[in-house]
């Protein structure tokens, strides 16, 4: 049978402590849905190791049991804790029942697609690294994130606009050395070698299923807007090679929604169940992956990097105040195929707990804030309610 279908996908997880209270206010969403997934932000451990705490271990992990058929491994953190972590992490999700994708004991693993099938629809899931560090990615016999290459670019600022600048520096002048002083903005751009590449995993992966996510962890972090320049591109060319939808992560604050073809692209879902309170200035524990440090300087470190303070009060979500804006992506699919694309506008609330919210003053609130951060960074999508589903459209 493959009548109606309908598949959830959050954003970035992290889980720790009491992770069953952090679950309570998506699960009755997961439960109605029949394809469930997210980003597991980072990697866990069935033991411990030196440097890492308590709230790493894969116990913690359990309320996704059930709740969850597949995540996506490929972030910026998944080598963490070396092989070992890699490891971990996947074992413990194949032995519940759950299964992965981006991540992999070799690159070849990391990179290939995932399929799910249900009741005669088979969804395929091709998930991503695009934004590093490279430390992070699977190689030829090292495991880690599925990844694409990208060459990271330091440019001067008075050199970002070049209209005015007759110097020419062409490829017969790269054995050169070009001295520039000054301040220096830096870029990822991926290399133009690895769109082809990816285009075609996509078009291979494509025709193995009915329907075909591609996941991607990309963008600035804790940047309202602003997309890096990659990013409508690399989404493109996973549309235009075969994927029926992307899904995006990485920022810790929602991006905009973009229709292409007749297909969403969530620039940035944002988190989905996400607890760390080693990021507040309140905290008084041990922080994952360390040995012992001066907390309350890491923690101001952080915030002249990235340019805020968490709020205090969400000390187990200490991210930009808007940050507790977030989505969960909705797709309809019926006759196996996509027929609507949509979200659930989420909230998370102080206990750190994030909550669906349908067509209420609440609801109508996040999504006004979605409908400005698409404005802003130039993106077409439309939103409107259906029930208590936002349907998007162009």
């Amino acid at each position: 049978m493959s009548g109606k279908k309908t598949l959830i996908f959050g954003g970035d997880t992290c889980m720790g402590f009491e992770s069953e209270k952090y679950f309570e206010g998506v699960n009755k969403m997961l439960d109605e849905a029949d394809f469930r997934m997210c980003q597991l932000e980072k990697p866990y451990l069935k033991e411990l190791i030196p440097g890492a705490a308590e709230d790493r271990l894969t116990d913690v992990l359990y309320p996704m049991i059930g709740k969850m058929d597949l995540v996506t491994l490929a972030g910026n953190h998944f080598y963490d804790f070396g092989e070992k972590g890699v490891k971990d992490t996947m074992d413990w999700c194949h032995e519940n029942g759950i299964a992965t994708a981006g991540g992999g004991a070799n690159v070849s693993e990391a990179n290939a697609p995932v399929f799910l099938e249900k009741d005669g629809v088979k969804i395929g899931v091709i998930a991503i690294n695009a934004v590093g560090p490279k430390h992070s990615f699977a190689g030829e016999s090292k495991g880690g994130a599925g990844c694409l290459n990208f060459t990271r670019a330091y440019i001067p600022v008075n050199e970002m606009d070049q209209r005015d600048n007759k110097n020419e520096f062409d490829v017969h002048q790269l054995e050169k050395n070009i001295r520039m002083e000054g301040e220096f903005n830096s870029f990822n751009f991926v290399d133009p070698e690895a769109y082809v590449e990816y285009g075609d995993a996509v078009a291979a992966a494509k025709a193995q299923c009915d329907i075909l996510i591609a996941y991607f962890h990309m963008g600035y972090v804790h940047k309202e807007f602003i997309l890096a320049p990659y990013e409508r591109l690399l989404s493109r060319v996973a549309i235009d090679s075969g994927a029926d939808v992307v899904l995006a992560s990485h920022s810790h604050i929602m991006h905009g929604v973009e229709m292409y073809k007749g297909k969403a692209i969530y620039h940035g879902l944002n988190n989905f169940v996400f607890w760390a309170p080693y990021l507040s200035a309140k905290f008084k524990g041990k922080v994952s992956n360390t040995a012992d440090m001066n907390y309350s300087e890491w923690v101001a470190k952080r915030e002249k990097k990235f340019g805020f303070s968490p709020d205090p009060d969400y000390p187990t979500y200490p991210f930009l105040k808007n940050s507790v804006y977030c989505m969960a992506a909705k797709l309809i699919i019926e006759d196996k195929k996509v027929v609507s694309y949509r979200l659930v506008p989420m909230l998370v609330e102080k206990s750190g707990v994030p909550y669906p919210h349908g067509n209420t003053e609440k609801g109508n609130e996040i999504l006004d804030y979605i409908r400005t951060i698409t404005e802003k960074a130039g993106l077409n999508a439309k939103f409107s309610w259906d029930g208590d589903d936002v349907v998007i459209g162009a």
